[in-house]
């Protein structure tokens, strides 16, 4: 069984700015994957030239609720996040018919 590698796309203010700027569009990967990985299936799942890949692991964090049985205290888990930067022309339609 093949493993997933892109997981979903980043929508934030920040990785909305890097399109504009810089066409660099950001997703969340799989832990495991290298980036020729995430280069072959940027390119497969949206017929795009990728030009560059970086990778980062984005550590864990404890999150803090206060509900009505008191504090609760918890983690949210570490994840890895690709910056794909594409060739000059190339564009990936994220919103799709919105």
């Amino acid at each position: 069984m093949a493993k997933k590698v892109l997981i979903k796309p980043m929508i934030t203010e920040k990785s909305s700015a890097l399109i504009d700027d810089q066409n660099k569009y950001t997703f969340k990967v799989d832990k495991k994957a290298n980036k020729v990985e995430i280069k072959k299936a940027v390119e497969a799942a949206y017929n795009v030239a990728v030009e560059d890949v970086k990778t980062m692991i984005m550590p864990s964090k404890a999150k803090v609720r206060n509900t009505k049985k008191g504090v609760q205290r918890g983690r949210k888990s570490s994840y890895k996040k690709a910056i794909i930067k594409l060739a000059f022309g190339e564009e990936i339609d994220l919103y799709g018919e919105i």
